[in-house]
Parts: structure tokens; sequence; C-alpha cells
């Protein structure tokens, strides 16, 4: 078996020059023109330009923190509620399919 190899001109083959960030780049020829690259001038290392004013509205948050543990202690009441109920038809379901007839609960008023 032969191994052949393609047949390949220079044009097809290009090496990129490394350059690092933050080292100036020169200027850089595409085609016939030039691009000079833009100068920027560095920017303070600070925050300031995402700060904002401050507005700590102390009753809404409150009352933000108050309804959420209300529907935090809803839902687990809700969830609380549903595992009782299906545990409790599950014993009635139990009881039936054994062949039992006295499976329900039959409450009598205390007088």
């Amino acid at each position: 078996m032969n191994s052949q190899r393609p047949i390949s001109s220079d044009d097809e083959h290009r090496v990129l020059q490394f350059r690092p960030r933050n080292s100036p780049s020169p200027t850089a020829h595409r085609g016939s023109g030039t691009v000079q690259p833009l100068r920027v001038a560095p920017e303070p290392l600070d925050l300031s330009r995402y700060e904002q004013p401050r507005a700590d509205d102390f009753r809404h948050r409150m009352l933000a923190n108050i309804a959420a543990l209300a529907f935090t202690i809803a839902l687990t009441a809700i969830g609380i509620w549903l595992a009782v109920s299906i545990a409790d038809l599950r014993r009635t379901q139990d009881c039936v399919l054994m062949g039992r007839r006295d499976c329900v609960k039959i409450t009598t008023p205390h007088i």
C-alpha cells in the first residue's frame, strides 16, 4: 500500500504570531490596507461605577420575609396533611384487600 500525501502549496499554511494581551499590539496589516489598533486609556480598578444608592426599605423587607415564612408554613402543613391522608387511605385499602368488613372508622359524637 502506497502512502500518498496530498500536494499542498505554501499558501494554505499560515503561522499566526501570538501577542500577549497586556502588551501594546503593533499595527496589523490585512490585505492591502493597514488597521490601527484602538488606544484606550486604562480605567481605574474600582467598582464605583457599579455602586447604587442604598435605599434599604426595612418595612418592605420584613413584609416580604413574613410572606415567605407564611408560604413555607402553609406548604409544610399541606405536605403533612397529604402524607397523613395517603397513609390512612393505604391502611384502609390494605384492610379491604385482606377481606375484612370492619375497615371504616366510625366516629360517635361525645354526649
